[in-house]
C-alpha cells in the first residue's frame, strides 16, 4: 500500500469508457446510414437489413464502422462483423464481432476487444455490457493500462459497475506500477467510499514494504488499511505478523489484534503479544496480552558462534526506537519475569538499553544463576554478549547459594553487593555497608574408591565491607576491609538464631523452569 495507488483513477476511467455503451436512454433508435458502403440491402426472410464494405453509420449516439452489419428495425438489433470500430467523443471501440440488443440494451464483443480513452485502455477476447445494470463484464481474462504510465491490471474476470464505479476483479488479478505491485485471487473497488477491498492470498511490493494477507481493505484517501487472517508487513528494519494488521501510514500507527509478531532484524528482538501497537512518529512501539521479547544473544566459542535467547515477559512491553529505525531500548512494566537456559528472573519493572547491554530491575528483583539466588530493592545487570558480566544489587542486598541439595545455604547481605560472574557462574561479590556472611566450609578427603566432602562447620561474619571469593557457590576466600566480628560453629553446636541472615528467604517456587512458565 502506498500514496497514490491508482485503482481509483482506473475505476474512474472505466466508467466513462463505458458508458458510451448506454444505447438505449432517450436518444432516437434509428440507425442513421453515412456515406461510404458498398453494399445495402433487406432481407425479408429473416427481416433484417444488411450493409457490406466500409459500413459506417449513427446509433443512438454512437458512431460505428466495420465490414458489415445487420440491423433487425422490428427487434432493434444491430450485429457488426469485421474490424468493428465504435466511437463517441474520446473513447474508441475496436473488436471483431458486435452484437447489441436495443430492446433488453445488452450488449456483447468477441475478439480482440479494445477499449480506450486518453488515458487508459482495456483489452479483452470477450466484452458484456449489460445498459440496464450499468455492468461491464469480461469473463475470459482482460487488461488494463495505462497509456501515460506503467501502471497495468490483469484478471481473469472482471465485473465493473459504471454508474456506482463499484469494479470486481478476480482470478489472479495483478497490479503493476513502477513502484508497486499487487496480487492477489479477488480484488473489489467501491468508489462510494474510495475502498479497495482483497480476498483470498494477497501480495504488495513496493520500494519499502512487503505485505501478505488473505483478506484486507484499503482506502485511496486516507491510505489507511485493514489486513485480516496471516498478515505480515515487511519493513527494511522489521517484520510484523498478526491475525489482524491495522495500517495508518499517514499517522505512522500500525496496530496488531491476535497473535502478534515483531521482529527487529537488526537488533536481534522479537516481540510477542496479542496486542501491538507502534507509532512511527514517536518512534515508540508497546505490546500487551501475554507480551513476550525474545533477545538473540551471540556468544563466540572455540566451536564457533552460538545463539542464545532472552525471553522477558511483562503484562507491558515498550520499545523505544532510534531516529534511524533500530530499537535502543525496551521497557517491561509490571508482572516482569526473565528467562534464559543459565539465568532467570522476575521483578516489577525493567529497562533494558539494547545496545550497551545494560538492565535495570525494580522493585524487588530476584536473579537465579546455578544455585545462586540475587534480591535487592533494584539491580544493574550487565551483559556481555550471552553472558552476565555484573549485577549491582541496590539496598537490602543478599546473595544466597544453595549447598547440600537446600540443607544449607552460603549466604552475603549488605545495604550494597556488587557480584561477579564468569560463563554466567558467579565467582565473587564485593559487599558495602553493613556486610553479613553465613557459609559453611566443607573439607574434602579422599580414598582409593570415594571423594567424601565433610562440613566443618557454620562461619558468621559481619563487618563494614566484604570481599568473597566462590567457586560453585562454596566460599573458597574472604578479604575483609574493616575489623571482622566473627564465630565459628561446630556443625553439631549450630546457632538456629545465627544460621541465616536479616531478610533470607530462598525463592525457589518462584523460579521458572522454561520459558513458557513465563505466561502463566
Amino acid at each position: 500500500m502506498k500514496k497514490h495507488f491508482d485503482i481509483h483513477k482506473i475505476a474512474l476511467t472505466l466508467g466513462a469508457i463505458f458508458l458510451f455503451c448506454y444505447f438505449g436512454s432517450s436518444q432516437n433508435n434509428v440507425l442513421e446510414l453515412l456515406p461510404g458502403a458498398e453494399k445495402m440491402g433487406y432481407n425479408e426472410k429473416l427481416g433484417f437489413h444488411y450493409l457490406v464494405g466500409g459500413v459506417n453509420f449513427t446509433y443512438q449516439g454512437n458512431t460505428m464502422y466495420c465490414d458489415s452489419a445487420h440491423y433487425f428495425d422490428k427487434s432493434n438489433e444491430v450485429k457488426a462483423y469485421g474490424n468493428v470500430h465504435v466511437t463517441k467523443e474520446e473513447i474508441n471501440l475496436f473488436c471483431d464481432s458486435l452484437y447489441y440488443n436495443g430492446k433488453t440494451r445488452k450488449a456483447k464483443l468477441w475478439s480482440k476487444v479494445r477499449v480506450r480513452d486518453l488515458e487508459y485502455k482495456l483489452t479483452s477476447d470477450t466484452v458484456e455490457y449489460d445498459a440496464k445494470q450499468a455492468l461491464a463484464i469480461y469473463r475470459y481474462g482482460g487488461k488494463i493500462e495505462s497509456i501515460t504510465s506503467d501502471e497495468v491490471l490483469t484478471s481473469r474476470i472482471a465485473y465493473m459497475y459504471t454508474d456506482t464505479k463499484n469494479f470486481i476483479f478476480s482470478g489472479k488479478v495483478n497490479y503493476k506500477a513502477p513502484d508497486l505491485k499487487m496480487s492477489t485471487d479477488t480484488l473489489k473497488y467501491m468508489y462510494q467510499k474510495k475502498i479497495v477491498q482483497f480476498y483470498g492470498p494477497t501480495n504488495i511490493k513496493n520500494k519499502e514494504t512487503k505485505i501478505y494477507c488473505e483478506k484486507g481493505w484499503y482506502n485511496t484517501v486516507t491510505e489507511d488499511g485493514t489486513l485480516f487472517k496471516k498478515a505480515k508487513v515487511i519493513q527494511e528494519n522489521n517484520i510484523i505478523t498478526g491475525d489482524t494488521l491495522i495500517y495508518q501510514p499517514q499517522k505512522g500507527i500500525m496496530i496488531g489484534k491476535g497473535n502478534v509478531t515483531i521482529i527487529d532484524t537488526t537488533q536481534k528482538v522479537e516481540l510477542r503479544g496479542n496486542y501491538a501497537y507502534s507509532n512511527d512518529k514517536t518512534n515508540i512501539s508497546y505490546l500487551t496480552k501475554k507480551a513476550l521479547a525474545l533477545k538473540f544473544l551471540e556468544n563466540s566459542s572455540k566451536t564457533g558462534p552460538t545463539i542464545d535467547t532472552l525471553f522477558i515477559h511483562a503484562d507491558t512491553l515498550f520499545t523505544v526506537k532510534d531516529s534511524t529505525g533500530k530499537a535502543e531500548l525496551m521497557k517491561g512494566y509490571h508482572h516482569v519475569k526473565l528467562f534464559k537456559n543459565d539465568m532467570q528472573a522476575m521483578s516489577d519493572s525493567l529497562a533494558y538499553d539494547l545496545k550497551k547491554g545494560k538492565m535495570h530491575l525494580y522493585y524487588s528483583p530476584i536473579i537465579w544463576s546455578q544455585n545462586s539466588e540475587l534480591k535487592s530493592d533494584s539491580m544493574e545487570v550487565l551483559f556481555k554478549d550471552t553472558i552476565i558480566e555484573k549485577v549491582n544489587l541496590y539496598n537490602h542486598a543478599t546473595v544466597l547459594m544453595e549447598i547440600d541439595s537446600g540443607k544449607y545455604y552460603n549466604q552475603v547481605g549488605g545495604k550494597m553487593i556488587h557480584a561477579f560472574f564468569t560463563n554466567n557462574e558467579l565467582i565473587r561479590t564485593d559487599v558495602n555497608g553493613n556486610a553479613k556472611t553465613v557459609f559453611f566450609p566443607e573439607n574434602t578427603e579422599k580414598s582409593d574408591t570415594a571423594t567424601i566432602i565433610k562440613r566443618m562447620g557454620m562461619n558468621r561474619i559481619y563487618s563494614s565491607d566484604i570481599r568473597v571469593y566462590l567457586d560453585s557457590g562454596e566460599v573458597k576466600g574472604i578479604t575483609y576491609f574493616d575489623k571482622p566480628d566473627g564465630v565459628f560453629y561446630p556443625m553439631n553446636q549450630l546457632n538456629t538464631e545465627e544460621q541465616f541472615i536479616q531478610d533470607f528467604k530462598w525463592n525457589a517456587v518462584l523460579r521458572p523452569k522454561t520459558w513458557k512458565e513465563l505466561l502463566k
